[in-house]
């Protein structure tokens, strides 16, 4: 478990950022541990891509909807991507909204303890989702990109959806024209949420799972997938024969 940063480390930490555009019980707490466990087994296994380093774009949806399930859902995917930065051949660039038109991203890291610390700085706040923010966002840092930094996938993690789905789809079209396909994972069974999730994954081509805090360990298996396919291309899944990460490799091929 990562090592709870200070008030001023978090500052000292946000302050980098620049803008963008519970206790739940011992089950639940098994379930966190042992899918961390898992996913720092398989991110072992993980090679840096022959071309250069990978990169992977983590975005999440920080507004009020999440916050029954915030604390375990952030120190989740924090301790995954904390092992996926220790594994090598990636870089990861952390992106959220939350509030009143609040969208940051941080600086491209490598270290693993630097996701984990600024993640553990995000709190959330009520506001509207920003989803083309983010994909706006990922089409300017696909521009950025130099020889051996391209971004090569887009990981959403949320659970509401209150944007155009005419515009989303734009906005997901140019990433699908770039190559950039977006991993959406949902969180709980809103409607409107999987048809838009869905769609950006379609168009991108990339790929559309639904998670809850009940399935941790479905979850650390998918992300560690998704970490692969930044690192090594679709060749870098054909090995795993998990049930999930088979289903996503499907769509990623369809």
């Amino acid at each position: 478990m990562a090592k709870k940063s200070s008030s001023g480390d978090i500052e000292k930490f946000v302050g980098k950022l620049s803008p963008a555009g519970r206790n739940a019980g011992d089950v639940v707490q098994a379930s966190k541990e042992a899918s961390i466990g898992d996913f720092l087994n398989q991110a072992e296994q993980i090679k840096p891509a022959s071309d250069g380093q990978g990169r992977l774009i983590f975005a999440l949806d920080a507004t009020m909807s999440r916050q029954p399930t915030w604390d375990i859902a952030c120190e989740i995917q924090s301790e995954m991507f904390a092992a996926v930065g220790k594994a090598g051949g990636l870089a990861i660039q952390l992106v959220y909204f939350r509030g009143f038109g609040e969208c940051r991203a941080s600086k491209w890291v490598v270290r693993s303890n630097a996701l984990r610390e600024l993640m553990s700085g995000i709190s959330c706040k009520g506001g509207r989702t920003q989803l083309c923010k983010v994909l706006s966002h990922v089409k300017k840092e696909a521009a950025k990109s130099g020889p051996g930094k391209k971004v090569s996938a887009l990981v959403f993690v949320g659970d509401a959806m209150e944007e155009a789905i005419d515009e989303l789809s734009h906005r997901a079209g140019e990433l699908g024209l770039l190559g950039i396909p977006a991993f959406m994972f949902q969180e709980g069974h809103d409607p409107v949420a999987e048809r838009a999730f869905r769609e950006v994954a379609k168009l991108t081509g990339g790929a559309y799972m639904r998670f809850d805090t009940g399935s941790a360990a479905e979850l650390a298996q998918l992300l560690a997938a998704v970490a692969k396919f930044a690192s090594g291309g679709l060749k870098a899944l054909v090995s795993d024969k998990n049930k999930s990460v088979q289903g996503l490799l499907s769509q990623l091929k369809n």
